[in-house]
């Protein structure tokens, strides 16, 4: 069986997936959490077969959450755009550090980060200097 398909956003406004956690707790529930982007992903059915939405926080990947489907959303301004609907479960993985982008991208599931053991919150991210020479071998 293939790898499923993934893909990666900026957390824009959480310095930590806690903070994330928090604003969709008080804005969703227990209920799946959503998020408005612009774009429907053309691979959604790839996507949509075991894939999930790996949040980078201040240029480091720590956490996931499965993606459980896509809903058209019309806002105030007559635009229909995508909402992105997530498992209410952030899953905490493998510190990986990414450089900043745009909108999402899409992550094969042979890139993906492993997912944290249970009960393992945080892992420290390599130092920059490290993360640039295993870089330069071509180990990251």
């Amino acid at each position: 069986m293939s790898e499923p398909l993934h893909m990666m956003k900026l957390c824009v406004g959480a310095d930590r997936p806690e903070d994330l956690e928090e604003w969709q707790q008080e804005r969703f529930g227990a209920g799946p959490a959503f998020h408005v982007t612009r774009m429907r992903p053309k691979r959604a059915e790839e996507l949509l077969a075991g894939g999930s939405i790996y949040w980078v926080f201040r240029g480091v990947m720590l956490a996931r959450q499965q993606l459980m489907g896509f809903e058209d959303r019309v806002g105030a301004d007559g635009i229909t755009r995508c909402a992105l609907v997530l498992d209410p479960q952030l899953v905490r993985v493998a510190a990986v550090p990414r450089r900043p982008f745009q909108g999402w991208r899409y992550l094969p599931g042979a890139d993906a980060p492993p997912d944290l053991p249970p009960g393992r919150a945080s892992e420290d991210p390599l130092p920059p200097e490290l993360v640039r020479e295993l870089a330069e071998m071509g180990l990251l």
